[in-house]
């Protein structure tokens, strides 16, 4: 009787382009030679990057410039949205500037991935409670919405950018 070892393997896009590796360019050139990513901006990620960040800019805007029924919600609201999109604006740039490929160090889809995990859960809370104490105010209510749909946005870029999958790996020794 013998059970196999469960193995959990997670694997990450990070939105480049088969090729862009080492010696992809013509005559065996480097691609890390040039400073920017050519290809990152068309990527489904990075899209899918200033797609987030354009709703968290908008959702912060409308909260900004409505009166606010309770500071400490909205102030929260302020904070949790503007730190994501920093975020989100830091892993941008540091792929359009091909840092995970410099900076080995760091285990850049991890951090990705905890980075969009708790700014997901901490946007969603945040928008809950924009939208339950909004009472009626129109652009308290739009800054809620924006901070649902950008919560949505990234629980669809976790959802796209890592997918797990579950293989068996047999122990046995023939």
């Amino acid at each position: 009787m013998s059970h196999g070892a469960g193995l959990v393997r997670t694997t990450c896009s990070s939105g480049s382009a088969p090729g862009d590796g080492v010696g992809a360019g013509p005559l065996g050139s480097s691609s890390s030679v040039r400073l920017l990513d050519p290809v990152y901006p068309r990527t489904q990620a990075a899209m899918l990057k200033v797609a987030q960040m354009a709703t968290l800019l908008i959702a912060f805007i409308c909260v900004r410039s409505s009166l606010w029924t309770s500071y400490s919600a909205y102030s929260y609201f302020e904070v949790v949205t503007i730190c994501n999109l920093i975020m989100i604006l830091a892993f941008y740039l540091a792929h359009l500037f091909r840092l995970p490929r410099v900076l080995t160090c760091i285990s850049w889809p991890l951090s990705e991935l905890l980075h969009y995990l708790i700014g997901t859960l901490l946007l969603l809370i945040a928008s809950i409670v924009a939208a339950s104490k909004s009472y009626s105010q129109n652009g308290l209510v739009a800054g809620a919405v924006f901070g649902f749909l950008a919560t949505f946005l990234c629980l669809a870029s976790v959802w796209l950018s890592y997918k797990i999958s579950c293989v068996t790996q047999s122990t046995d020794a023939a």
